[in-house]
């Protein structure tokens, strides 16, 4: 797909459902690495100003680094424009601020994701990873991996550590899919009044899960317990701030597992050398997540605004200019990466940018590997050997590398949990 300036288009979110468009990619990287992007109506939403996109990997870490340069507060993190409107309700969120603002809220909240307490978490993931992977087994011979696997895995560890109760997982799982796949045609938006679909980070649109989270930090405080919400209801957070961190740990915290998880199951199916090195131990699980992590990011890109005129790449980028990096571009860089498009569970050094980079570097990404490293130790036990047995479904996004079906064939007989 070419876009009307003649360079490879990278913003339709319908390209990602066939997966990462590496030849586009590519192209930018080699010839146009800070380049102009049409933001035409698509999908019901509509047009935008049109942005930049950043492909190769110094550039991408350069913008996340500077922040002082690269806002995240002045439109958001989102390639679309909020409403103007909406946007002093999203800035309360630590993702859409800069520092020093940024950093006195990470730091309010990283105390919740203490190590211990992450770490204590590990044998819950585990019993949980086993269980699934029995009911996989005995579901087979063929059996969708994100259904019956990753969904619940991803879902029921987040709730956990945030301390949900089990009658409401319901809940999170309803109000994720709202916002993250609301470019896919299988999420129908919600239209306002004239027709036109609501922005899901809009105020009326997160209304049902702030009174939740009230209720529930409410509830922690009369019977705390050792969970992420007892902490964040006895910090000094105000109200609006717990609620923004609230939707943050649980949209974040589970979609960057639920897509990195089956993401990295179908990157195994399509490498079986891959999988056979890791069901051997010849690779130490670690460096398999961390390659898996650059094959497949969680995240495809993430929009920051430029503060003031700069130059990137030797373009002139003008100030209040959209600013657009694409990690899945940039974990494929050949200036970065060794023979990039080449699975090797074990290389080293990997400076992946799945979680980000600078200031803003993913706050769970020490739970999101925890999670992984558990899920593939017992896949490893249980699924040694497992094919494709269709093609798998991507969520329609600009934003999440998301995979809605992964069907696989397991073998007859081999070791269960």
């Amino acid at each position: 797909m070419t876009a009307a300036t003649g360079l490879p288009d990278v913003y339709d979110p319908r390209r990602y459902a066939t997966g990462l468009p590496h030849d586009a990619f590519r192209e930018l990287r080699d010839h146009h690495p800070v380049a102009r992007q049409e933001e035409y109506e698509v999908l019901g939403w509509p047009a935008g100003p049109g942005f930049w996109a950043v492909t190769r990997h110094a550039d991408v870490v350069r913008v996340l680094k500077d922040s002082t340069a690269y806002s995240s507060h002045l439109g958001a993190t989102q390639i679309r424009d909020p409403d103007a409107a909406d946007l002093p309700f999203i800035r309360r969120m630590m993702l859409n601020q800069d520092p020093p603002d940024h950093g006195r809220l990470r730091r309010l909240v990283s105390r919740a994701f203490t190590p211990g307490r992450i770490e204590r978490f590990e044998a819950t993931a585990r019993a949980r990873a086993r269980d699934l992977l029995r009911g996989a087994r005995e579901t087979g011979p063929t059996v969708d991996l994100v259904t019956a696997v990753t969904d619940d895995y991803a879902l029921l560890n987040l709730t956990d550590v945030l301390g949900v109760p089990a009658s409401d997982r319901g809940l999170l799982l309803r109000w994720t899919e709202r916002v993250i796949a609301y470019q896919d045609p299988d999420e129908p938006p919600v239209l306002d009044e004239r027709g036109r679909p609501v922005n899901p980070r809009s105020p009326a649109m997160l209304a049902e899960m702030f009174a939740y989270a009230q209720e529930l930090a409410a509830y922690k405080r009369r019977r705390p317990g050792d969970d992420v919400m007892t902490s964040l209801a006895a910090s000094p957070l105000a109200d609006a701030e717990l609620e923004m961190f609230f939707f943050l740990l649980t949209v974040a915290g589970n979609d960057t597992v639920r897509s990195a998880a089956p993401g990295s199951l179908l990157a195994l199916a399509e490498h079986p050398g891959q999988r056979r090195r890791l069901a051997a131990g010849e690779v130490a699980v670690d460096s398999a997540v961390d390659e898996l992590l650059r094959w497949h990011p969680p995240v495809l890109s993430f929009r920051r605004t430029a503060a003031r005129d700069t130059e990137l790449a030797g373009r002139p980028i003008a100030a209040g200019d959209k600013v657009v990096v694409f990690h899945a571009s940039a974990n494929y860089d050949e200036r970065a990466f060794a023979d990039p498009h080449r699975l090797d569970l074990g290389r080293t050094p990997n400076p992946h940018v799945s979680f980000g980079d600078g200031p803003h570097v993913c706050l769970g990404a020490h739970f999101a590997r925890l999670q992984l490293r558990v899920l593939h130790e017992e896949v490893r036990q249980a699924l040694p050997d497992f094919e494709l047995a269709g093609p798998p479904r991507r969520l329609v996004s600009n934003f999440i590398n998301g995979v809605k079906s992964l069907p696989v064939r397991l073998p007859p007989s081999g070791p269960r949990p």
